[in-house]
């Protein structure tokens, strides 16, 4: 029987709140029992595992993330929305490490087909995108390098991968720049970028 006051809602967040303490891979079910003050067996009447457990913090996080993001997106276009956009994803990933990590892990497509936030995600993007006067597959494609460059500089900055003087912010301010350049002169496809 569930313990009384334990709820999934109230394990998901606390996990959350967890994973951003001690990182993703300290989030385990043991460490979340502790902060309950319950024993481990007592969780598993909520979630069945740790990897289901991690999976609820980043549907959790997606939906913080997306939330955040079309509200910073709302009203806008063209390189203010890029810039909106992108401040509020990393914005997030730094102020919420281990959430971040958690909607980055690979999962089945089908555990998270009903996630509006995953959903989202694709959907916020896609507009942004479409600002630009892209359709598919330049959709996907450019997507794909949002995401590669938006994730890659947020990684290596919580590493703290950045060890040379000019400041942070300032490159990140210039990758901006040049991202908004590459979406507004996209390159027409060429007989290697087909399938």
């Amino acid at each position: 029987m569930p313990r009384a006051g334990i709820t999934v809602t109230r394990l998901t967040e606390a996990a959350a709140e967890l994973a951003d303490e001690v990182g993703l891979e300290k989030l385990t079910v043991a460490a979340l029992a502790k902060r309950f003050d319950v024993k481990d067996a007592s969780l598993y009447s909520h979630v069945r595992s740790l990897r289901e457990l991690r999976l609820r913090v980043a549907l959790f996080a997606a939906e913080e993330m997306t939330g955040r993001i079309a509200l910073a997106v709302a009203g806008r276009s063209g390189r203010e929305a890029l810039v909106a956009f992108a401040d509020a994803y990393r914005g997030y990933a730094l102020a919420h490490p281990g959430r971040y990590a958690a909607t980055q892990q690979q999962f089945d497509p089908a555990e998270v087909a009903d996630s509006v936030g995953m959903r989202r995600s694709i959907e916020l993007t896609h507009g942004l995108l479409r600002g630009y006067g892209l359709a598919e597959p330049d959709l996907t494609d450019a997507g794909r390098l949002l995401r590669a460059t938006f994730h890659g500089y947020v990684h290596l900055e919580l590493a703290g991968g950045f060890g040379h003087s000019r400041p942070v912010d300032a490159s990140w301010a210039r990758s901006l720049d040049a991202l908004h350049h590459a979406l507004a002169h996209w390159p027409a496809p060429t007989d290697r970028s087909t399938p």
